[in-house]
C-alpha cells in the first residue's frame, strides 16, 4: 500500500467516524428539545431568529429546501402561532417572516435545553478532551459551511 492509498483510507475512515458521531450527537440533541416540532420547523425558527426577518424564499435558500416545501413549514409554524408574516417594505409581492413572542420563547428554550444537556455531557469529559473539542469546534464550523 502506497502513502496516497493510506492517506485516502485514513481520510475515508475519519469521514465515516465523524459522520456517525455527528449524526448520533445531532439526533441526541434533537431529542433533548422536548417539544412537538420537527427538525425542519426548529431549523426554520432558528434561521428566522438569526436573521431577524426573512422572506419565504430567503428562508428556503438558507435551509437548502425547495420553496414549496418551506411554504408548508411556514404555514405549520404560523398555525402554531410561532411565525408571522408582514408586508415587505419595498416589494408588495413579498412578505417578511418574523418570530412571534411565542416563537422566540420556544426557540430560546429549545436552545437552552440543548446547551444545558451538552454542557452536562462536556462536564463528564477530562480537561484534555474538552481542550481537543475546543480546538475542533472552529474546524467543524468551517466544514459545515462548506
Amino acid at each position: 500500500m502506497n502513502m496516497q492509498t493510506s492517506q485516502t483510507r485514513s481520510r475515508a475512515g475519519l469521514a465515516a467516524g465523524l459522520r456517525v458521531s455527528i449524526s448520533r450527537l445531532s439526533r441526541r440533541m434533537r431529542a433533548e428539545g422536548g417539544h412537538s416540532l420537527t427538525a425542519t420547523q426548529i431549523a426554520a425558527l432558528g434561521a428566522v431568529a438569526r436573521h431577524e426577518a426573512l422572506t419565504p424564499g430567503e428562508l428556503a435558500e438558507h435551509e437548502k429546501v425547495q420553496p414549496p416545501s418551506m411554504t408548508r413549514v411556514i404555514a405549520q409554524l404560523e398555525d402554531k402561532g410561532l411565525l408571522t408574516r408582514s408586508p415587505h417594505p419595498t416589494d408588495r409581492r413579498q412578505v417578511i417572516l418574523s418570530l412571534t413572542p411565542a416563537g422566540d420563547k420556544l426557540f430560546k428554550e429549545e436552545r437552552r435545553r440543548k446547551e444545558a444537556w451538552l454542557a452536562q455531557r462536556l462536564g463528564e469529559l477530562t480537561s484534555e478532551e474538552r481542550a481537543i473539542l475546543r480546538q475542533a469546534a472552529p474546524i467543524l464550523e468551517r466544514i459545515s459551511r462548506g
